[in-house]
């Protein structure tokens, strides 16, 4: 029975009631008793395996079929109504021949099903930044998970009350078929569709498909951002706790940072380090004129592999109760779940001798493929849904509605050279292009040519729901309308830089916290600066390198040196990159590009 009165949600459900034809509704209500009941009947059908509950209490086990276990980007679409609104980053598909493929799709697809209709809320429900959906969804798997990353239930319609502003989620399971596995968003009219598949990132529409496509044109009509960001605290010994926001592609130490442990020294000094959100910041401008940010999910949907004590403890604490795992292995004996890495955890170092992979196979360290490759137990982009709470350093601010001041935007990427340790913004609009240019620089460890740089502006290329030309003129309006004083300082980091030997240079983990020291002093106006034609670098003196075995200060003054040659080729390249933007490139953007390679001279 649906509990509530607004209108235009009961005129959504009921229209994809009519399409999609199920047995059953069923309103989500976010009480306890339905989800225990979800939950048994989820385990009786086989589509959840229940864990071991003395060691993983409430945890679960999801395998999805072996042609479902990812973001599909190409069979992902901005369904715009001008084709030009879309950009050069996004497929595009005209709504009305989308919306016509996606309903003879839908039509009947939930025959022999069960409807859920899940309200829930993006942020701490009726916050001044959150924003509200429903999803509908014939997957428990979605409904369970949902639960973990976002708020679900009765208080978030009660929230809405009559309002029409809420993003209309659709997703059926129907075959599962990659051929017709499509992920639309439908920017103007707040609308997400999503078929054939049943995997998490295309299902969860609460996630990219909510919180950065439509959420990112939200924000451009209504002035705050949508960022694909984790968001950190850090408390100083005079218990000051200053936000900063991090932005990089994948692969790049986003949760590591987000979670990150200081070093010992640091931790003896009184220095903390919370953790608000590890992927998505909503930013908006508060009433004293400064950004606040906040995290709109209320849980982690973390890759699994790599993932130990070692590598990040806090990311494995937050999995150890009510989380659901999907596509890792399971040990039948003692009905736990491992993925590769993990057993650096262990006392022996030694990898289980038998498990039951993710495709729900035997196997052993022995197995290989029919080309008698090693087979991994866990899909290498297996995944948890850990709620947030289960953080050990989850910031006593997560469920402020309001957010965090933020004092600092990083960017960063993948860089085996030119681009140095760390290095500062001169303003916003020097800020924004340097989060333009932003990306990963590909090895000989990919195939292809080696030291092409794969642009990723501010780690948004896949998840921007509009033109990215326009993305980019947005974030410098917003600038423009917070005060010199009051606007956070930009910061580009690398942690990547190689020796000779391809070997990495700088520590990295939690040794990372000896740079944001020194953005702490930068914020501060603690310490000088060198200027350089890219930006301000540190004063290696200025860098605590205190307890860091075998890493001297020439070290990393190496890190810290901007090549003028590496960085005219970089130049090059940004021109290059920049002109698929046609005129739709801030005219400031070209400037700053133009001022770089002058510089440079």
């Amino acid at each position: 029975m649906a509990n509530t009165t607004n209108k235009k949600v009961l005129e959504f459900v009921q229209s994809r009631v009519d399409l999609c034809k199920p047995d059953e509704v069923v309103w989500i209500t976010g009480e306890e008793a339905q989800y225990e009941a979800l939950t048994k009947e989820a385990i009786s059908t086989g589509e959840m395996i229940e864990l071991n509950q003395k060691t993983l209490p409430g945890c679960l086990l999801h395998r999805t079929k072996p042609n479902d276990v990812a973001r599909v980007e190409g069979r992902t679409f901005i369904c715009s109504r001008k084709e030009e609104d879309c950009g050069p980053t996004n497929n595009w598909w005209k709504p009305s021949e989308a919306y016509a493929k996606l309903e003879s799709i839908l039509d009947g697809a939930y025959k022999g099903r069960t409807m859920y209709v899940i309200p829930f809320s993006m942020g701490p429900v009726g916050g001044p930044i959150s924003k509200v959906g429903i999803e509908i969804t014939d997957s428990i798997y979605v409904v369970l998970n949902m639960r973990i990353m976002t708020r679900v239930g009765n208080d978030v319609l009660k929230a809405l009350g009559d309002s029409n502003d809420f993003v209309r989620g659709t997703h059926a399971k129907c075959d599962v078929d990659p051929e017709e596995r499509y992920i639309c968003q439908f920017p103007e009219d707040n609308a997400i569709i999503s078929v054939n598949s049943a995997y998490g990132g295309n299902v969860l529409l609460g996630k990219k498909c909510f919180a950065l496509r439509i959420a990112s044109y939200q924000g451009k009509n209504e002035m705050w951002m949508a960022e694909h960001m984790l968001i950190l605290g850090i408390e100083k010994p005079n218990k000051e706790t200053v936000y900063m926001c991090a932005a990089f592609p994948s692969a790049c130490g986003k949760t590591n940072l987000a979670m990150l442990i200081p070093p010992e020294g640091y931790r003896k000094n009184g220095y903390k380090v919370f953790t608000v959100g590890d992927d998505i910041a909503w930013i908006k401008k508060g009433p004293d004129g400064r950004l606040y940010a906040i995290n709109p999910e209320n849980g982690f949907f973390g890759v699994a592999p790599g993932t130990n004590s070692k590598s990040n403890f806090n990311a494995l604490a937050s999995t150890r109760k009510n989380t659901i795992f999907t596509n890792v292995a399971l040990n039948p004996e003692t009905k736990e779940v491992w993925w590769e890495a993990l057993e650096k955890d262990a006392a022996d170092k030694k990898k289980p001798s038998f498990l039951i992979d993710w495709t729900g196979k035997d196997w052993t360290p022995d197995t290989v493929d029919a080309e008698g490759k090693p087979v991994k137990a866990a899909h290498p982009n297996s995944r948890f849904t850990a709620p947030a709470k289960n953080c050990p350093c989850i910031s006593p601010e997560f469920e402020n509605g309001a957010g965090v001041p933020i004092s600092a935007i990083i960017f960063g990427g993948r860089r085996p050279s030119t681009v140095p340790l760390v290095y500062q913004a001169r303003s916003w609009e020097n800020g924004v292009f340097i989060g333009s240019i932003m990306g990963s620089e590909t090895t000989a460890a990919a195939t292809g040519a080696v030291g092409v740089v794969r642009r990723d502006p501010m780690a948004m290329r896949p998840f921007c729901g509009y033109h990215m030309g326009d993305y980019f003129q947005h974030w410098l309006d917003m600038g423009k309308s917070v005060d010199v004083d009051k606007q956070p300082k930009f910061f580009n980091v690398n942690w990547f830089r190689v020796d000779e030997d391809g070997n990495f240079i700088w520590p990295g983990f939690g040794d990372n916290m000896r740079v944001l020291d020194w953005m702490l002093k930068r914020i501060a106006g603690e310490v000088d600066a060198v200027e350089t034609p890219i930006g301000f670098v540190p004063k290696a003196e200025d860098i605590n390198i205190q307890g860091l075995d075998d890493f001297s200060i020439d070290t990393l003054k190496g890190i810290l040196k901007v090549d003028k040659d590496a960085w005219n080729v970089e130049a090059d390249g940004i021109k290059e990159f920049y002109k698929s933007f046609g005129d739709k490139l801030p005219k400031e953007l070209a400037k700053q590009a133009d001022d770089l390679k002058a510089r440079l001279k």
